[in-house]
């Protein structure tokens, strides 16, 4: 196992899934991988989730310990030594702290861009109300759920398990090489969601042949406990 790079929380993840032609994201399928499918179709997930008690190799880098994230991301496969790794790609990712995008996009060839985002959280009695906001080019995109207060644990061959519980992370490094980490985290439980609100520019943020999710609702939008996590040193394919 590689040396542990970066140490944190993900909490109160955010997931909203849309089904799609494989079609749309084959250009952005890394070398050596392939599209992953849960009983033959293929997702993209919108993601919202807080950033907390980041280290990185051990040290708090101060200012940078705490921050939200929206990424939109897919789900590849990687086959080593007859064994199949699950992974995701990430189409974007955004966080308010430009030292953060420097870092992915430089290390490990991910796609960060750098945004005023911002997280509602809210506890009330019977109620949970979870939010990320994003602001691009004066649009303000919102991903926002309500759900009930106590977290279930996820079930066996569910559509919430195929979509959290990927742990590794594909990148297209030069020269047609991939880049690969782990990240290591617990089974994760699941916030029933009650109700949720989604107002995201498909088309503006992540370009025009995302657009058409604008018309289309997701199929299934859930919100994750989060745990503590850890991604490991990259390595290239």
């Amino acid at each position: 196992m590689s040396p542990v790079f970066l140490t944190a929380s993900w909490n109160h993840l955010i997931m909203a899934n849309y089904a799609v032609d494989p079609q749309l994201l084959q250009a952005y399928v890394p070398p050596h991988t392939e599209l992953d499918l849960y009983e033959g179709t293929c997702y993209v997930s919108l993601v919202g989730f807080l950033f907390d008690d980041v280290r990185l190799k051990g040290w708090r880098i101060p200012f940078h310990t705490r921050f939200p994230e929206v990424n939109l991301r897919f789900y590849v496969r990687y086959k080593e030594q007859d064994q199949w790794k699950r992974g995701v790609v990430f189409i974007s990712e955004i966080v308010p702290k430009p030292a953060i995008s420097w870092v992915a996009n430089v290390l490990y060839k991910e796609h960060y861009s750098t945004m005023p985002v911002r997280q509602l959280f809210k506890q009330e009695p019977g109620q949970l109300t979870v939010g990320y906001s994003w602001i691009y080019k004066g649009k303000e995109n919102k991903l926002q759920v309500k759900a009930g207060p106590e977290a279930l644990p996820l079930l066996s061959n569910s559509v919430e398990e195929f979509i959290t519980e990927h742990f590794w992370g594909y990148s297209a490094g030069s020269g047609g090489k991939t880049v690969e980490y782990q990240v290591a985290h617990p089974r994760w439980n699941i916030f029933p969601v009650h109700h949720y609100e989604l107002d995201c520019d498909f088309g503006r943020l992540y370009g025009e042949k995302f657009a058409f999710l604008n018309q289309q609702q997701p199929v299934s939008v859930f919100l994750a406990e989060g745990s503590p996590i850890r991604i490991f040193s990259k390595r290239v394919l």
